[in-house]
């Protein structure tokens, strides 16, 4: 199931994620910043980019560093290893934990087309070909150091 060192992240809603996406495209930033950033797409007072971080801040998307009298945003992890941790919610809660069962799913509504499955199957054999070899190598590490001892 989910690991239980990463708690599962509070859903985002729509303004939330315009914020995050910012974040996780620019890096480190300040609130003046990101609401300058997002203006033409999203206006926004700066009381309200100021509640719009702490919440995140309070979700754990963001944390924050002081320099001087101004906050420094920044995203409390890497997209990817949040879109992770979704997913793996989504296996949690509606997959009863199966991995499979959600990409059978995806293939049965046609989420995942052939070309993608294939790829899959090739990072697949790939990572298991690389994770045997390095078990070999440190196998025989291990072997070689107990035929060296007196």
């Amino acid at each position: 199931m989910t690991n239980p060192r990463q708690p599962r992240l509070k859903n985002l809603g729509e303004v939330e994620q315009l914020v995050m996406d910012y974040f996780w495209t620019h890096g480190p930033s300040t609130a003046e910043a990101c609401r300058e950033a997002l203006a033409s797409s999203r206006p926004m007072k700066d009381s309200t980019i100021r509640t719009v971080l702490r919440r995140l801040e309070e979700k754990g998307y963001l944390t924050h560093q002081i320099e001087g009298r101004t906050f420094i945003y920044q995203a409390s992890d890497a997209r990817q290893n949040v879109a992770v941790r979704a997913v793996r919610g989504i296996i949690d809660r509606f997959c009863g934990g199966s991995a499979e069962q959600l990409i059978l799913g995806m293939v049965d509504n046609a989420v995942l087309n052939r070309r993608q499955l294939e790829r899959l199957a090739r990072k697949i054999a790939d990572r298991n070909i690389k994770d045997f070899t390095h078990r070999n190598i440190t196998q025989t590490d291990v072997t070689q150091k107990k035929d060296e001892k007196p």
